[in-house]
Order: structure tokens, then sequence, then C-alpha cells
């Protein structure tokens, strides 16, 4: 592709939007390996521009931009009892920061949202680097096959 067909490729385009967003997410989720999946039970992805103010003061963080996502939610050994009313373990994947990211690095958008959902997943179960990064080729793999 030439330059000015990249330049008419972007040109009348726009950031994308929560509901796009939300939309790269699960395509992202649906494509992690099932065992990967199982972890969460039920989980529930949400997009917010920025970390909400509790968040952000919890976390002290340095700015709006300091956070890409958050799990919020119990881990397998932590659900033997049956609480009711308990809210479904959650991601949170904020919008801006991960912009911000996708704009000073040279990856795709999708691989951007797919690492970070990894992460937040694998973090909270404790996954080593290793074990995250063969979850990500696996899920880069479903993606190129399908």
């Amino acid at each position: 592709m030439d330059r000015v067909d990249q330049t008419e490729d972007w040109r009348e385009r726009h950031a994308p939007t929560l509901s796009t967003f939300e939309s790269l997410a699960v395509e992202a989720y649906g494509h992690l390996p099932e065992e990967f999946r199982a972890l969460t039970k039920d989980l529930s992805i949400e997009i917010a521009d920025f970390p909400s103010d509790d968040i952000f003061e919890d976390m002290a963080l340095e700015t709006p931009f300091d956070l890409l996502g958050l799990f919020e939610g119990r881990g397998i050994s932590e659900r033997f009892t049956m609480d009711t009313g308990e809210m479904p373990n959650r991601i949170l994947l904020y919008r801006r920061p991960i912009l911000d990211y996708w704009a000073e690095n040279e990856e795709t958008l999708g691989d951007i949202i797919t690492h970070v959902l990894i992460h937040e997943i694998g973090h909270h179960f404790g996954l080593s680097d290793d074990d995250m990064e063969r979850i990500e080729a696996s899920a880069e793999d479903a993606v190129v096959g399908h």
C-alpha cells in the first residue's frame, strides 16, 4: 500500500468508542484458551476512559494514564463458600491509557487489549510471566487460525 492509501485509510477515522473497545475486549477474551478463561468464572469485562477516583487514590497512581486495566474479584481458592449477592469477577480496561500506550508503541490495539486481559487475569491468579507469554502465543494462534 502506498503512502496516499495509508493516509486515506486514517483520514476519516476516530478513536474507538467505549462500545467498540468492549467488542474488541470480548473478542480477545474469546480467543484465550478455555482453561485460562475457566479461572475467571463468569467474568464481566467493563470499559471506562480512566480509573475511578477511588481506584486512583487506592493505588496511589501518579496520573490517570498509569493504569491500563484492573482485575477485581475472587480467586478460585477463595471461592469455597456460597456467598449470596457476590459480584462476579470483572476486568476493567481503561480506554484512554490503552490508546495512549498504543500511540507510543509498535503493537496493534487488539494485541494490547489481549495482553492487558491476560496479565490482569494472570497476575490475580499468580501465573508467571512465562505462563502468560504462552497464553498470549496461544491466543495469537487462535486469531490467526480464525
